[in-house]
């Protein structure tokens, strides 16, 4: 099997390293770089443990895309910053300042970055997944909305999951999504994000459907087929598979369940602006700046320890 093409789930990741490491890891000047040296520690290991050819990391151009805020205003309202006219993102301080430099030392070191305006990281992964027809891709994120893009053709797709770290990473494919919460394996992705609109996620401001939880949702998707079907099957009112308490749940939720969907699909058609092409460099881009921005900001090992990666990689 060829080397995979990595997309990066940025903004997980960060956020992921930046809770895993002590904010006592500073630069000279005192800045935290805690963030800045778990995330280059990752990619230095998607590089050396997963095998990369090709990686991307990809970015939020808009945490919380209008298209999906009309859709359902509840969606990740809780995480608005207080008093933020402009709907920012709450983001610990101490992060803040570490996601320039962490920009910066990917464009130093060459590794390739994609965006799409009006749109989250969630749906660039989803495109460039969608439209990837030669490697295999692998996904890395600690957000299990990503499982839904998982698949077997044209080309296969998992998802590394780190919700538990690195050392307990998961490896989601099909057969193992379909195993984990009781879906069909044939279009375990779209089972999923089916079964994520009836079980909602709090975490992102979902309500899901009051009454059906997450068993009870993969039963439904896996009786029916899709999501689609389930719904259809609730309009029909002659389908005896369907409970009547799941009939009562499921059109009490009617205004919910007709646009919980366009907030939980990711894209597979956002317009990607991408910085560089994405093979993994044999060298850094700009081996000055690295170097400077190594010392700049005190990152110790972490940056050696990539440019390392890259080097074996290329022999």
């Amino acid at each position: 099997m060829s080397s995979p093409l990595v997309l990066m789930d940025a903004a997980s990741l960060y956020f992921r390293a930046f809770y895993a490491l002590p904010e006592s890891m500073t630069a000279p000047d005192g800045t935290p770089v805690n963030a800045v040296r778990g995330f280059i520690d990752t990619v230095t290991k998607v590089v050396a443990d997963r095998g990369a050819g090709r990686v991307v990391a990809c970015l939020d151009a808009d945490w919380r895309p209008e298209f999906r805020v009309a859709a359902l205003p509840s969606y990740k309202a809780h995480r608005v910053a207080t008093g933020a006219a402009d709907g920012e993102e709450e983001v610990p301080d101490a992060l803040t300042p570490q996601v320039p430099i962490i920009l910066d030392v990917l464009d130093a070191v060459g590794i390739a970055t994609a965006e799409a305006v009006g749109y989250e990281a969630d749906d660039v992964i989803g495109t460039l997944a969608a439209r990837e027809a030669v490697d295999p891709v692998e996904v890395i994120t600690g957000d299990r909305d990503l499982f839904q893009v998982v698949r077997e053709q044209p080309t296969p797709v998992r998802v590394l999951y780190l919700g538990r770290g690195w050392a307990k990473a998961e490896l989601i494919g099909p057969a193992e999504l379909a195993a984990k919460y009781a879906l069909p394996e044939r279009d375990a992705g779209r089972a999923y994000a089916g079964m994520a609109v009836l079980r909602g996620d709090p975490s992102d401001g979902l309500p899901g459907v009051a009454g059906i939880g997450e068993k009870t949702a993969a039963k439904l998707i896996t009786e029916f087929g899709s999501l689609e079907a389930v719904l259809a099957a609730v309009h029909d009112g002659k389908d005896r598979k369907l409970t009547t308490r799941a009939r009562t749940a499921l059109t009490n939720a009617q205004d919910y369940l007709a646009v919980a969907p366009t907030v939980v699909n990711v894209a597979t058609d956002a317009e990607i602006v991408q910085d560089r092409p994405d093979p993994v460099p044999a060298a850094p881009a700009d081996p000055d700046r690295v170097e400077d921005l190594s010392r700049r900001w005190g990152l110790g090992s972490s940056l050696p320890r990539l440019l390392n990666a890259l080097e074996k990689r290329s022999t």
